[in-house]
């Protein structure tokens, strides 16, 4: 209670204290003075004293009560969240949803496209329901069913059964007192099991928590590392996870209290201490002295109590932050599924203009090899890479980036190294006499290829080279296009399109010869 309200409280009980010593007085006076006259009259006036101090009283009693009451009141209020969904997170994931369906409508592939469009009107449906998801995730021989079975209140799946019992993932509904929202409990498979089907099912385990609310992560020890692993990479997606050490009834009380003691140890930084909780879904019976057989009950309060305080105090904020996680995570394949395109289209177009531009140095030899001899042709690229990537260039604005890229392909000795690799790389698969003829052409396709692939990593960022400038990216596509594997492609490429069409050119022109030396 405040300073203020506490001062004002002792000066107003002062007060009233001071009033009712007054009028005690004052009517203890007039009491005796008509006590003697008129006696009616003065146990009239003792009535309405005794009424009116019983009056102070319960004033008195009243006041303090509805004080305490509207502490109370307050301090629930702070404490209690809000019943409504955070606007400003139900509005990121509207529009994030908005987004995705702009990007979709880019992509060219129509199974893919239907398929994102579908699973974004999932998402829509799921924000307008407002169901909160809990999701049951662990080994397959840790009691995930025992405890969906025990908190349910009845049996819904397959207990004390082999591991991999859960085939897919089952999901049942359950209500909790003061939370308006229904709680949809996901039963999925172990993950961890054997074999190709257990990879899949754990595969199907880890799509569900991810979509989760609210996990429910359940060992039966100490947690292993091949748990750790996956436990730890769904809170780093924002999953609000509960770790359950489940079946604690076969360890005692100070074995299970070592073993909590160290998975909050495991998982600090990711789980709070309070939210490692220990359960025992489904007690081992015990035989009776008589030859019966005695069932303990489940003891599951701690994690109902846990799961019930996080749902109460969190659940509308993990619905907002789990419909804008999904969105953002379809927004992202929708994005790589259009870079993958994008790429796709890009590349047609650089091996296009490799070529073209072998052609036109082959007709037009040089005396050295110059990527700013073919900067018309390498414009044109660059003008059709910009619009795959929706950026409109001009030829003027394309020929700056061209010849800048030129410059610096020769800066870094790249042409030059390029003509060597390419030179040993031809002489090992053609006679030696065309490789003269031929080396300029397929140097120049090289040069075109590396240029290109430059150009759509700056397209790919937004028109920006990134940190490292233009240096690192162009020495970065020219490691990667000097292989060994790539050149043996590029080289066959080279041989077809460019050696082959110049041995069949220098044929005609032998005959050519001969037949002017006959006449």
């Amino acid at each position: 209670m405040p300073l203020s309200r506490i001062i004002t409280l002792i000066v107003g009980l002062i007060v009233i204290l001071g009033l009712s010593l007054w009028l005690i007085d004052s009517f203890s006076r007039l009491y005796w003075q008509f006590s003697y006259s008129a006696p009616l009259l003065g146990n009239l006036l003792l009535f309405l004293l005794i009424l009116l101090i019983g009056a102070l009283i319960a004033a008195f009693i009243y006041s303090v009560f509805v004080i305490r009451r509207g502490e109370n009141q307050r301090r629930q209020r702070k404490q209690r969240p809000s019943v409504e969904v955070p606007a400003a997170k139900s509005e990121a994931a509207s529009s994030t949803l908005e987004a995705v369906k702009q990007q979709v409508a880019q992509i060219q592939d129509e199974v893919t496209r239907q398929a994102l469009l579908s699973k974004s009107r999932e998402i829509e449906t799921y924000l307008a329901r407002g169901e909160i998801q809990v999701v049951v995730f662990g080994t397959g021989s840790a009691g995930k069913t025992s405890l969906v079975n025990a908190v349910m209140g009845r049996v819904v799946g397959k207990v004390d059964a082999a591991m991999g019992t859960t085939q897919v993932g089952e999901t049942y509904c359950l209500r909790l007192k003061g939370l308006e929202r229904r709680i949809l409990i996901t039963d999925t498979p172990g993950i961890l099991e054997a074999g190709v089907a257990g990879t899949e099912r754990e595969q199907l385990a880890r799509e569900v928590a991810t979509e989760a609310n609210l996990l429910l992560f359940v060992v039966d020890n100490d947690i292993r590392m091949s748990e750790f692993e996956p436990l730890r990479a769904l809170a780093q997606i924002g999953k609000r996870s509960v770790l359950v050490l489940n079946k604690s009834d076969l360890y005692t009380d100070e074995d299970k209290e070592a073993i909590l003691a160290r998975l909050r140890q495991q998982v600090r930084g990711f789980i709070a201490p309070s939210d490692v909780v220990a359960i025992a879904a489904n007690p081992q019976s015990a035989e009776l002295e008589n030859g019966g057989i005695f069932q303990p009950e489940p003891d599951i309060l701690p994690l109902v109590r846990r799961m019930a305080a996080i749902l109460r105090a969190e659940g509308e904020d993990l619905v907002a932050d789990n419909i804008l996680l999904q969105s953002v995570r379809l927004g992202e394949s929708a994005r790589k599924l259009i870079d993958t395109q994008r790429r796709r289209q890009a590349d047609k177009i650089v091996d296009r203009f490799q070529w073209i531009g072998a052609g036109v140095v082959s007709v037009t030899p040089l005396p050295v090899v110059d990527l700013l001899a073919t900067a018309a042709v390498n414009a044109q690229m660059v003008v059709e890479i910009g619009r795959v990537y929706g950026c409109e260039l001009n030829m003027e604005n394309a020929k700056e980036l061209a010849l800048s890229l030129a410059k610096t392909l020769a800066s870094l000795g790249i042409v030059k190294g390029a003509l060597q690799l390419l030179t040993t790389a031809l002489q090992l698969n053609v006679a030696t006499f065309i490789v003269g003829r031929a080396i300029q052409g397929v140097t120049a396709a090289y040069l075109t290829r590396i240029a290109g692939k430059s150009f759509i990593e700056y397209f790919r960022q937004d028109q920006d080279w990134g940190d490292g400038g233009i240096t690192e990216v162009v020495q970065r596509q020219f490691q990667l296009n000097r292989r060994d594997e790539f050149i043996k492609i590029f080289i066959q490429q080279a041989i077809q399109r460019i050696v082959q069409p110049l041995q069949g050119s220098s044929q005609v022109d032998e005959e050519e010869l001969d037949n002017k030396s006959l006449q």
